[in-house]
């Protein structure tokens, strides 16, 4: 084991002539990405003089989130700009691999060392002077090459898996526009209809804090964060049958949306419930009288911007439930709007495959981490 300190060095090189103008942001699940990506809106300064720069083959990372992993190597541009509040690390040629210690910074081992040296605040904060004292297994840079390479096999299979994820949706969105048209334009001339008249709409609730009674592990809780393209992960909090008691719940058949949210970007995410959950007032639940419920989801989706028309984009957004009744969206008839449905179906058990192989490669990506790093 060495310590990364004489391994790396850090890079405080800055825009000053403003010549850099490709800001972005570190994610941990992404990577380097556009900041106008990331938060939907331009966060950062009109004056980028002050921002530090990071060449190809160095990392950055944001001090107080890179215990939860927003660290990442630079290796899809030659340069960028970052907040000046970033740490950018450059590898000291000879000994270490700049994508073997990105690797590293993402094991648990690290992590479990970041966790360790992080100072304490309002925020978790790791300073440079700390991140020079991780630990890591140091082989020759033949065997460090070696590593990387069975790393980015997994990682090849894992992103090939996310592609095809992509292209079946898209397959949906192209079968749904053959079929009935642009939602927003409604070509082909469906009847136009209130969502209040189609659905039962009832906004979610929160069981006081207060009351610790009302939270335990009988029922799932859903959040905002819980709407995953289309579907709904496991939440992560769960009231008590005294909370369920006092709380909004829906069962299969239904969607969830989420109506109140601090990108606009978010107002009108969608997911279909396939169980009996509970869920806050961020979100509304949808219940379709007598139209497919898949076909439904379907039209939410693809019909966002009517969703958003009307929303002050200067405020926290906010889609009431009574704005969201009166959205007025086109209704072709129900044979059809089954006969879509049983598309999707088909195309989400190949969708279903997909994530499970990737799943299985995530797996295996992380059993090579834990190899590697211990």
């Amino acid at each position: 084991m060495a310590i990364l300190k004489g391994l790396v060095m850090e890079h405080s090189e800055r825009n000053r002539t403003g010549a850099l103008c490709n800001v972005h942001s570190v994610t941990n699940s992404r990577g380097f990405v556009p900041s106008t990506d990331y938060f939907n809106k331009e966060v950062f300064s009109s004056d980028l003089k002050n921002y530090k720069v990071v060449h190809k083959g160095m990392l950055a990372y944001n001090p107080s989130r890179i215990n939860v992993g927003s660290v990442s190597l630079l290796d899809s541009a030659d340069a960028v700009v970052v907040s000046p509040l970033y740490v950018v690390v450059e590898v000291v040629k000879g000994s270490l691999l700049p994508e073997y210690l990105n690797a590293f910074l993402h094991s648990p081992a690290a992590l479990a060392q970041i966790k360790g040296l992080t100072s304490g605040g309002v925020r978790d904060y790791l300073r440079y002077s700390a991140f020079e004292l991780l630990q890591l297994p140091v082989p020759n840079i033949k065997e460090q090459r070696s590593i990387v390479e069975k790393l980015a096999c997994v990682k090849d299979i894992i992103n090939k898996r996310k592609v095809q994820k992509n292209l079946l949706s898209q397959l949906v969105k192209s079968r749904f526009v053959e079929m009935f048209g642009d939602p927003i334009t409604n070509p082909k001339r469906w009847p136009m209809e209130r969502l209040g008249d189609r659905c039962l709409i009832t906004t979610g609730n929160t069981p006081s804090r207060s009351g610790k009674e009302n939270y335990g592990k009988f029922i799932e809780w859903i959040k905002s964060d819980n709407l995953v393209d289309g579907r709904l992960t496991t939440a992560s909090e769960y009231l008590s049958e005294i909370g369920y008691g006092k709380s909004r719940h829906v069962g299969a058949g239904s969607i969830l949306m989420t109506c109140i949210a601090g990108s606009l970007n978010s107002i009108g995410n969608c997911a279909l419930v396939d169980r009996e959950v509970t869920f806050n007032q961020q979100l509304n639940a949808i219940t379709p009288y007598k139209d497919d419920v898949v076909f439904l989801l379907w039209l939410l989706r693809l019909a966002k911007p009517v969703l958003h028309k009307g929303i002050n984009k200067c405020l926290k957004g906010i889609l009431s439930k009574s704005n969201l009744s009166g959205k007025v969206l086109p209704i072709p008839p129900l044979t059809l709007q089954r006969e879509f449905a049983a598309f999707v179906v088909k195309v989400d058990k190949l969708a279903f495959a997909a994530r499970q192989r990737r799943d299985v490669a995530k797996q295996l990506y992380r059993a090579k981490i834990q190899e590697f790093f211990g």
